[in-house]
């Protein structure tokens, strides 16, 4: 580009000298770039007139491709910055939980009500993925690994209750134990859960492998079987703002288990938008 470039200031005007001023390198610096255009292709750009460099009509040919490779360059800088502009930007944000993820992206909107947010849901797994796929900008997750991939920043401790109908037996008794648990109809969700690789953890810890009386893939159809007496569940306990039909149960081995909910970002991505997001993160989360 260098060269072409070199090539358009020339005939713009019409000497060497000119093209130079123009660009702010040295003469000889132009001249060189074209002659060696002039001499790689075997080509004449220019022929000299009255003491003037006049384009050939390869050369004006040729300058009309270098404006429009010009023009097509300025296109897309000014994309790149739009994406990382307040005014007209955009962010990608993954939610394993609806809560507290959608609270920090409604704190977010109010403070760059001007930027475009696009929020994903789903599973652990699924999210993970989309940030490491650059699918997501930003993730919000519980239980994330320390892993030097990515950016992170904890934010509220997260735990897991056990959730029962409000006439169970265990309802209102206190924190209950994974032993007592296990002598219940168990639901689990599946694999790629955050939720049940923790309910995994703390029951390996405790020394039980308990089978689950039915698995569900999603946490509304979790919530829905344990209002409908189906068993006893597991979720994070601030992760949805629901109080109807349940009781949450706060679960002993759970006590001293130290998760935290975090968001988190490929440590290569940056960006003002970016940056922005876990500014909001860590005054959300300090009020």
């Amino acid at each position: 580009m260098s060269r072409l470039e070199a090539v358009r200031a020339v005939a713009e005007a019409g000497s060497y000298a000119g093209a130079a001023r123009i660009l702010g390198v040295t003469q000889p610096n132009v001249s060189a770039q074209v002659r060696g255009i002039e001499a790689e292709y075997g080509v004449h750009l220019f022929r000299r007139e009255s003491g003037r460099l006049l384009p050939t009509d390869l050369c004006l040919q040729l300058c009309d491709s270098v404006e429009r490779i010009a023009e097509a360059r300025g296109e897309a800088e000014r994309l790149l910055q739009s994406r990382s502009s307040f005014r007209e930007g955009q962010i990608v944000v993954g939610l394993g939980n609806a809560m507290p993820g959608m609270a920090l992206v409604a704190a977010f909107h109010r403070t760059y009500p001007r930027v475009t947010l696009k929020v994903e849901t789903g599973s652990h797994h699924k999210i993970t993925r989309a940030v490491l796929n650059h699918e997501c900008d930003i993730g919000v997750l519980p239980d994330v690994p320390a892993d030097p991939r990515f950016r992170r920043k904890h934010l509220a401790e997260a735990r897991v209750v056990a959730i029962a109908p409000p006439g169970h037996p265990l309802a209102g008794t206190g924190p209950v134990s994974a032993e007592a648990l296990c002598n219940e109809p168990l639901i689990f969700r599946a694999s790629g859960s955050s939720t049940q690789r923790a309910v995994d953890r703390m029951f390996a810890r405790a020394g039980l492998s308990p089978r689950p009386f039915l698995t569900l893939d999603a946490r509304d159809g979790l919530y829905e079987a344990v209002v409908n007496g189906l068993g006893i569940g597991f979720l994070w306990k601030d992760s949805t703002s629901r109080e109807d039909g349940v009781a949450r149960l706060p679960i002993i081995e759970m006590q001293s288990q130290a998760i935290h909910e975090t968001v988190f970002s490929l440590a290569d991505v940056q960006g003002r938008i970016v940056d922005a997001f876990y500014q909001v993160a860590g005054n959300f989360w300090t009020r």
